[in-house]
């Protein structure tokens, strides 16, 4: 079982925003995002950057709004599940209000999961239906398939066999009036890794999604005249929030590209005049270093905003200045917490160098030491630790994990190390966590350390992320093989990938005669960081 979240009886030191407090928002997610589109009416709210296909405000409200008539009359309600499998589009958010608006919670699922991995998060989930593309359609039936119990496979294109939801949003049906409570009842159920381990369902509420965006509306400053593109996946919850959910209640343009391509990207950015990006490292270190950007005019630009991942001052300078801009602006959060509880505000005059911003409205945060569990004071670095009304409602159907990560006085530990000066700005300096974040997505070491040890060359393995020339922390494995295996590190790169999503294959291997462990078992992962960093490149 899971240990309990530590708990401090009387905190000591616990810092707040220097903002006034925001009212939780006790609306349903569809209403807060939006119930103001039919003021926006004509206004284009999304842009599909390839084929300039557009809906208009009145129109996303409206498809929306048929759908989950369609649905619902299918026999989709509260307390249900819809499993989201799709790139970016510009029917994403179509799908995820309708599934709203019905008063199912929408589970989203990474485009490139294995039929496992999508497996897995249907059963656990308890998904009733997919929503899903063409070109993902064989892997869906495949889940599908291995999970059971599900109700349908829909497609936001068309394949023979299937009910698409071009046709659905055509069809008349009464609209849905579901009796939805904000603070109970789930939105949306994206699936982490938390601190450690296996991917586990984040129960965010209407409520904790809703107030976040409330919390995020001082320091984020889109509005009707900017256009935003959203190239960061919206499956993932920085991509829900800041790509859609936020931009989308603001009345700004949303330029959707389905992946990153930097020419798609850099193009997008000319052609349609976009004012802010959401970015992850290695899109700034494309901005700061690739010569292709010097092909395009990229002057529209007045903010860029980089979070998923530890991003290096030096690089987020070098990008500030070949854009021409005052700063790379930063950010902090993760799943668990709806996701933001800090942003460096557009309007900051000079953050400090690596800052990732300073609490959001009714936010709290206490820099724990790792040793005593004691409170710290500004500049002493320990564990992040937070309460809002953002913190999620728990890991579906785990509450032994729940209680690891949130204690009863409703403090999330996030294992991060960070420290905040005098002026409440917070710097996050190391992980206490032992996931891996390549290129912002999540990798847990234990998954993959797991799927090694199944195979019948190896007798150990460990995991760490380390990085690589451009600055990504890629997965690296620790192998020991059996007595007399003659195994290569092509054939465990291999052999790894035939099993995961491309995001999480092991990049690079070394052997050891032995993986360093505690008397417990647990593995020495600092001990191997440490050797990584001694070692000389191979």
């Amino acid at each position: 079982m899971a240990r309990k979240a530590p708990q401090t009886p009387h905190p000591t030191h616990v810092f707040r925003s220097a903002h006034p407090d925001v009212a939780p928002l006790e609306v349903p997610i569809h209403d807060a995002v939006l119930g103001g589109a039919a003021a926006h009416g004509a206004r284009p709210a999304l842009v599909d950057a390839l084929t300039g296909h557009t809906l208009d405000y009145a129109a996303l409200d409206h498809l929306s709004r048929r759908l989950a008539a369609a649905l619902a009359a299918s026999g989709l309600g509260k307390g249900d599940v819809l499993a989201l499998h799709s790139p970016n589009s510009i029917l994403f958010p179509v799908v995820f209000y309708a599934a709203s608006r019905c008063g199912a919670a929408v589970t989203t699922v990474h485009p490139l999961a294995t039929e496992a991995e999508f497996a897995r998060q249907l059963t656990d989930s308890r998904a009733s239906r997919i929503v899903t593309v063409a070109a993902l359609l064989d892997t869906a039936r495949a889940a599908a398939q291995r999970a059971g119990g599900l109700t349908e496979i829909l497609l936001c294109d068309r394949a023979d066999g299937h009910r698409s939801i071009l046709d659905l949003t055509t069809e008349d049906h009464p609209e849905p009036a579901p009796q939805i409570g904000p603070a109970t009842d789930l939105a949306a159920l994206p699936y982490s890794s938390g601190t450690t381990g296996a991917p586990k369902g984040v129960m965010l509420t209407h409520r904790s999604i809703a107030t976040n965006l409330a919390q995020l509306a001082p320091v984020m400053a889109n509005g009707p005249e900017d256009r935003v593109l959203a190239v960061l996946p919206f499956f993932h919850i920085y991509g829900l929030t800041a790509l859609m959910n936020a931009p989308l209640r603001n009345g700004a343009t949303v330029v959707v590209l389905p992946r990153f391509d930097l020419r798609q990207f850099l193009t997008a950015i000319e052609q349609h005049r976009i004012t802010e990006v959401y970015t992850a490292p290695p899109i700034v270190l494309a901005l700061a270093k690739h010569p292709m950007v010097d092909d395009f005019d990229l002057t529209s630009l007045r903010r860029v905003l980089c979070a998923a991942a530890p991003l290096d001052a030096e690089l987020a300078a070098a990008c500030a200045r070949r854009l021409g801009l005052p700063t790379v602006l930063q950010a902090y959060g993760m799943t668990e917490l709806s996701p933001a509880t800090h942003v460096v505000p557009p309007d900051a005059d000079a953050p400090p160098p690596g800052a990732v911003g300073t609490l959001l409205p009714s936010t709290e945060l206490r820099i724990v030491s790792l040793e005593t569990g004691r409170d710290l004071g500004p500049g002493q670095s320990g564990e992040i630790v937070i309460r809002g009304p953002q913190v999620m409602r728990g890991y579906l159907g785990r509450p032994a994990d729940t209680d690891a990560m949130i204690d009863p006085d409703g403090w999330l530990h996030t294992g991060d190390v960070g420290r905040t000066d005098a002026d409440g700005w917070l710097h996050v300096v190391d992980r206490v966590k032992e996931l891996i974040k390549y290129k912002g997505y999540q990798v847990a070491p234990a998954d993959l350390e797991a799927l090694l040890l199944a195979h019948e060359a190896v007798a150990d393995a460990a995991v760490i992320g380390v990085p690589d020339a451009d600055g990504n922390e890629i997965p690296k494995a620790f192998v020991v093989r059996q007595p007399g295996a003659a195994l290569t590190a092509d054939e465990v790169i291999a052999y790894v990938a035939e099993r995961v999503a491309p995001y999480k294959k092991v990049r690079r291997v070394e052997f050891l005669d032995s993986v360093p462990r505690a008397t417990t078992g647990k593995i020495l992962r600092r001990e191997l960081r440490a050797r990584e960093r001694s070692s000389t490149p191979r």
